[in-house]
């Protein structure tokens, strides 16, 4: 189907416009099935189009009830002594879910997943990674690196969390019949969800990622942990490979630090090195992919336009009305 982009004037009129998208692509997906699975994504981007898309629920413009939802990601070693404090914890992506949109729906999902990384105690697999060194292998070409155990790894540890919180999760959404609309953020370097830049596309499940040292900083600068003593060194996360194979793909971006992330995942070839870049190979393989982005974020595609036409890519603006303009 390709690729469209849309730039938003600002954050609300992104967030409406998404939502508007999110709800129609609902909305046909209930026509034909029982139940629509939705991909969900933490951090600032989405928190807009949750609000949207909760209203266009409780207003029955599409039913709730019928839809399941997989979250991308979430940390493993967040505070706590227990796994019950460590997924209610403030800056865990289960209670962000439910405070940005699972508590404002009138109508709730079926089933709400979250990847189970609070079931890992981190200072244990710690000590088994350090202990098994031929269990596993690390894949990435900078500091953030997805661990890869081995079929069957001698540490007991290290098998239970391939088997069951890794393929686990992977297993759960294709039994599910996979992801009808994925929605997704941008981060800083152009990774998705914490599939770090420079971690290979292929192969990329469900992962578990040792944190490059900035995405440990920048959680501490931004006010989510006190200290890198207290933020969580590992995540677990859908892989690029596993993002783009639902059925549509929704990609929200607003803000100077995505300009070029954003920009190079659709002008550059793609590379490990900006994880959503792999978007372009799966709109080639016939992927529905769409970016919906605010002025800031879209800036430098909008001045593209002639490249964008020869790469087949359509930019369009949105008023502050909702209307786009012609292609």
């Amino acid at each position: 189907m390709g690729i469209q982009i849309f730039v938003a004037e600002d954050f609300e009129g992104m967030s409406a416009f998404a939502a508007g998208i999110a709800t129609k692509k609902i909305r046909d997906t209930l026509k034909s099935k029982q139940e629509a699975v939705l991909g969900l994504a933490t951090g600032n981007s989405p928190t807009g189009l949750y609000k949207h898309l909760a209203r266009d629920a409780n207003a029955g413009e599409f039913d709730s009830t019928r839809c399941r939802s997989f979250n991308l990601d979430e940390y493993v070693g967040l505070p706590g002594e227990n796994v019950q404090s460590r997924v209610m914890h403030h800056e865990s992506y289960a209670y962000f879910m439910i405070q940005e949109f699972f508590s404002l729906l009138k109508g709730k999902f079926i089933e709400t997943n979250v990847p189970p990384g609070s079931l890992i105690e981190q200072n244990r697999l710690i000590a088994e990674l350090k202990a098994h060194p031929a269990d596993w292998e690390a894949r990435g070409a900078d500091r953030g690196k997805s661990i890869a155990i081995r079929r069957s790894p001698e540490s007991e540890y290290l098998g239970w969390i391939r088997k069951y919180i890794l393929d686990g999760y992977a297993r759960k959404i294709r039994k599910a019949g996979g992801i009808d609309l994925q929605v997704i953020g941008v981060g800083g370097r152009g990774h998705v969800a914490f599939h770090e830049s420079g971690i290979p596309f292929k192969g990329s499940s469900v992962l578990l990622v040792k944190l490059d040292d900035s995405t440990v900083a920048d959680a501490v600068a931004d006010g989510h942990f006190a200290s890198k003593k207290d933020s969580p060194n590992y995540a677990i996360s859908m892989g690029a490979e596993l993002v783009y194979q639902a059925r549509s793909v929704l990609l929200l971006a607003n803000g100077e630090r995505k300009v070029e992330p954003v920009t190079r995942s659709i002008l550059d070839d793609p590379t490990p090195e900006v994880p959503i870049s792999y978007g372009q190979i799966y709109a080639a393989q016939g992927g529905d992919l769409i970016y919906v982005l605010d002025r800031i974020a879209g800036r430098e595609l909008l001045a593209e336009k002639k490249a964008l036409a020869k790469k087949g890519v359509k930019i369009r603006e949105v008023d502050g009305r909702g209307a786009v303009s012609a292609a």
